[in-house]
């Protein structure tokens, strides 16, 4: 059944138009509500690490443990998602996130943690995956790029699963009642939302494999999305112990440089969509690896709140569709079903979260931090190189 006939037969609506509207709600929903399950647990990892009295280090390591259940879990997503579908998924992966996440606020040890933390990283990712497999055919209904907005529905999630963790805090309600809010959110919303899911076609040559190797256009987006991802992990990780240790800034003026990332990224998802179709992929990634790097050595050169402020700015607008634009790129791919294909990428793009952050404190270790952003500029400048070098892009 095609999408159109999809659309018809769930009589949902009067005309195809506003039932499309309602489906993209309804993944927009997915994305806010896995970007806010993720937020809400990151805004009480203080609470958390105080209450089993765990040291920076300690921390350190049990945090290790999500990204290596995301990690461990990419080639079974993809090949979950093709087998039965995303929309299958997508029933049962978002609540099972939610809660894993109230499981972690329960850990009574370091080791209790790490685990939950692991099947926090394992649900996760099938989310993930399933999520953005629908994106993708959300996206081929409409027939024009739409990507980057559901993307900016997880960032705007961010904004307020910090929003709510602050609210929490100063309420000194523990983690457990707060996940648990959330969770309850979250499960209602797959409720409601799961009914306008699609369904996508299998590809039918890769029925017998479980993780089919990815091309070489793949394998050329893969390592555009590493890039990108290591800048996103070296902002969100460290841009507030530049504008401390780099900039001198105290006080609140910590948190500017993030926030200076955050709202950049968060409305360039919003209006990135038009950027693209106006202008097309190609050239949109050529300028925002250029806006990545320009951002940075603005911040390493002119090492003062105004202007990092300005090229912090700057790379938040670089970053904020190069991801969605890699997923769209991947999920059109002819020979590979779109699960699979967002799987092959994401292996290889999530180890820039996973190794971008640490060689970024490694390098600052033996040189300093204005070093180590030079290194994420060249980042950039290497996303801008890979793209033009891809003829297929338009």
């Amino acid at each position: 059944m095609n999408i159109d006939n999809q659309l018809i037969d769930k009589g949902l609506a009067t005309n195809i138009h506003s039932t499309r509207k309602r489906v993209r709600w309804a993944v927009s929903a997915f994305y806010f509500f896995q970007g806010l399950c993720f937020a809400s647990w990151a805004s009480r990892i203080p609470d958390i690490k105080s209450a089993l009295q765990l040291s920076d280090g300690a921390m350190g390591s049990v945090l290790f443990a999500l990204p290596a259940g995301q990690l461990i879990t990419m080639p079974f997503s993809g090949y979950l998602a093709g087998k039965y579908g995303s929309k299958k998924i997508m029933h049962f992966a978002p609540p099972m996130y939610a809660i894993a996440m109230v499981m972690l606020s329960l850990a009574s040890s370091p080791i209790l943690l790490a685990l939950c933390l692991f099947l926090f990283g394992v649900t996760g990712n099938i989310s993930n995956i399933s999520v953005n497999t629908q994106a993708v055919v959300v996206e081929k209904m409409y027939r024009k790029p739409i990507m980057a907005s559901f993307h900016g529905s997880w960032s705007l999630a961010g904004f307020v699963g910090a929003l709510i963790g602050l609210l929490m805090g100063i309420l000194k309600l523990p983690p457990t009642p707060h996940f648990l809010i959330i969770m309850s959110l979250s499960i209602l919303s797959t409720l409601i939302n799961s009914r306008f899911l699609l369904g996508e076609t299998a590809v039918p040559q890769e029925k017998r494999k479980f993780f089919p190797k990815p091309d070489g256009f793949l394998l050329s987006l893969g390592v555009i999305g590493f890039f990108a991802m290591s800048c996103e992990g070296a902002m969100f990780d460290w841009s507030g112990v530049y504008f401390k240790d780099i900039v001198g800034a105290t006080g609140g003026w910590v948190s500017l440089g993030y926030a200076c990332f955050m709202v950049m990224m968060t409305g360039g998802r919003f209006i990135g969509n038009k950027l693209t179709a106006t202008f097309g992929k190609k050239k949109i990634m050529q300028i925002n690896g250029v806006l990545i790097a320009g951002g940075l050595m603005i911040a390493v050169i002119f090492p003062y709140i105004p202007t990092a402020a300005f090229g912090f700015l700057m790379v938040g607008l670089g970053v904020s569709t190069n991801i969605p634009n890699v997923f769209s790129l991947a999920g059109n791919h002819k020979t590979m079903s779109t699960s699979t294909a967002l799987a092959s990428i994401s292996s290889i793009s999530y180890l820039g979260f996973l190794l971008g952050p640490p060689i970024i404190g490694y390098i600052s270790e033996v040189f300093n931090l204005r070093i180590s952003y030079i290194l994420i500029a060249v980042f950039g400048l290497m996303i801008s190189f890979m793209v033009t070098r891809l003829k297929v892009i338009k």
